[in-house]
């Protein structure tokens, strides 16, 4: 069966000068790299993107030259902002740049009532045609959205499915069998197997950005049957997260980014790298014979 939207995205991340502005030119020359890993589709604008860190001129201005530079891919752009004002004026401007789909986190800047984050995402769904994902992401929201809420906004006419980024895997078996129409994707990339045995269509991931090869032939190895090269696969990805811990996640990446020479510039601030010798070890890491083989 396949599902609206399904496949493995890249979760694009952002392009900013040395000080910290958002540089249209690094985030072309991002663009570029993400664009030849044939990946199903980039998703704009979110966490990954450093979106909470960014006004919504510079979303719109970054959902404006990807679509200029990915005509043929399919586009996902998350809309999820603090206010609903925000989140429909980012999703009204992907609709009328040719986007395919939207996404969203939940509110979450203050404590919702599960009954006001479906109210937000049932206006949300009516203010565009386009198919909405909507979004259960626990670690970035600081709790979970209970079962019968998700079910009930999957429901809403114009909502195509889930990003799904949780540990709770009993949840996500549940979801599937709740929701069979829905496309779900995965967001846990060291994990996306996982997630993939338990019904996932597809995946959004951070570190797809750099390794999307790798990610769209550990999808492929999965639905072709072969578990063990899926599994050998899923363990290079998880020792690439392992060390992106140790650095913090979009600095070690921008950091690997620059080492195979994309330069997407730093984290905007207060965002930062945890150790001294980041540089360092994520160019040490991207010279390993495992990682250079998926450098696209």
């Amino acid at each position: 069966m396949t599902r609206q939207l399904a496949g493995m995205y890249a979760a694009l991340m952002t392009g900013l000068t040395d000080d910290g502005a958002f540089s249209p030119d690094r985030q072309r020359a991002l663009n570029a790299y993400v664009l030849r890993q044939g990946l199903a589709g980039l998703y704009v604008g979110g966490s990954s993107g450093e979106s909470g860190l960014l006004d919504i001129e510079e979303l719109l201005a970054q959902q404006e030259i990807v679509a200029g530079d990915a005509p043929d891919t399919v586009l996902i752009a998350h809309v999820g902002a603090p206010n609903l004002r925000d989140s429909v004026r980012l999703a009204k401007n992907a609709a009328k740049l040719g986007y395919q789909g939207l996404s969203a986190l939940p509110p979450h800047s203050y404590p919702f009532t599960d009954a006001e984050i479906l109210d937000y995402y049932s206006a949300l769904q009516a203010a565009t045609d386009l198919p909405l994902i909507v979004y259960e992401v626990p670690i970035r929201t600081g709790r979970p959205i209970g079962l019968e809420t998700l079910v009930a906004i999957i429901d809403l006419p114009n909502v195509a499915g889930i990003k799904y980024t949780s540990t709770d895997m009993f949840k996500l078996s549940m979801l599937r069998r709740r929701a069979p129409d829905a496309t779900i994707f995965f967001g846990f990339d060291e994990i996306y197997l996982s997630g993939a045995v338990l019904g996932a269509d597809g995946g959004i991931g951070t570190t797809y950005n750099l390794l999307g090869r790798l990610y769209v032939a550990l999808d492929q190895a999965f639905r072709s049957g072969d578990l063990a090269k899926a599994q050998r696969l899923q363990d290079t990805s998880a020792r690439f997260v392992e060390a992106l811990l140790e650095t913090g996640v979009l600095p070690g990446m921008k950091a690997a980014l620059r080492a195979i020479g994309v330069d997407a510039g730093p984290t905007r601030a207060p965002m930062q790298m945890r150790v001294d010798d980041g540089e360092a070890r994520m160019a040490a890491l991207m010279a390993r014979p495992d990682f250079v083989e998926w450098v696209a």
